[in-house]
């Protein structure tokens, strides 16, 4: 598999990162996940927006120009037309302890791999181990430290279930551990806002635009009683049809998630 590092192409068993790349140190750096159809990578402009308000976020120097042709030349030397690619943007190496340095040489690896394929319509659990802070910036960036994501997927798994929701401080269904989360009820199409500690992702600004989809705090209860729950993310959408052992909604079955996944084809 080749991979860009840091301004050009090599084989991922070659590629190296310093020891101490504050991202592995610390987790100071950013991600981007995002598909490629057909060869072209979906909607890398947006993607690459929402990494510089990141940097903006940390005091990281904005990403290179040339980060474009990095993705191209990845899904080229894969010869990958449907994939997941993963930008990667950390502060580089930097002396031990957390000031952030007065000057930095950040890290660029971008890697693609086959597109998986959709999931299964989800069984989640409501996390009970951890929290979204939504008064925290990091909600409103693609950190690259996920710990409170991970934590959540794995009581999921440990409830056997395959994906976790997160609520906020206040008790607010914010997000899942790895996507946006909608509710359908009576036909109008809800999302949790921003402010709530969702992510503002960039195949949820789709939704919205497609559904003409309401952002306003939702709870739990407002999920179990809903007509329709799916969640989105950058490599698609999966309907959601349990919470917490409870069947909610009609899968899949609903026309607004029949009408999203058709336009996805």
């Amino acid at each position: 598999m080749k991979v860009w590092l840091n301004g050009g192409l090599c084989d991922s068993g070659d590629a190296r990162i310093g020891v101490g790349d504050r991202g592995f140190t610390l987790g100071d750096g950013l991600f981007e996940t995002l598909a490629a159809r057909a060869g072209v990578a979906q909607h890398l402009d947006r993607h690459l927006q929402r990494l510089g308000r990141g940097c903006a976020v940390l005091r990281l120097p904005p990403p290179p120009e040339a980060l474009p042709c990095a993705v191209a030349a990845v899904l080229a030397a894969n010869a990958l037309q449907e994939a997941a690619i993963r930008i990667t943007y950390t502060r580089g190496a930097g002396a031990r302890g957390l000031p952030i340095p007065e000057s930095c040489t950040p890290t660029l690896l971008v890697t693609a791999h086959p597109l998986p394929p959709a999931g299964e319509p989800a069984h989640c659990i409501v996390a009970s181990v951890t929290r979204r802070n939504e008064y925290s910036p990091l909600s409103r960036i693609k950190s690259t430290n996920y710990l409170d994501n991970i934590l959540a997927r794995e009581e999921a798994r440990q409830r056997g279930a395959g994906e976790a929701l997160l609520l906020n401080t206040a008790g607010k269904v914010a997000e899942a551990s790895a996507a946006n989360i909608f509710i359908v009820k009576d036909g109008e199409v809800v999302t949790p806002p921003a402010s709530d500690g969702a992510l503002e992702g960039i195949m949820r600004e789709e939704v919205i635009a497609r559904t003409d989809a309401i952002e306003r705090g939702i709870g739990v209860a407002d999920v179990l009683a809903a007509d329709e729950v799916f969640l989105s993310n950058s490599l698609g959408l999966r309907p959601v049809v349990a919470i917490n052992g409870s069947p909610v909604g009609a899968g899949g079955q609903c026309a607004v998630f029949r009408e999203l996944s058709a336009w996805l084809v």
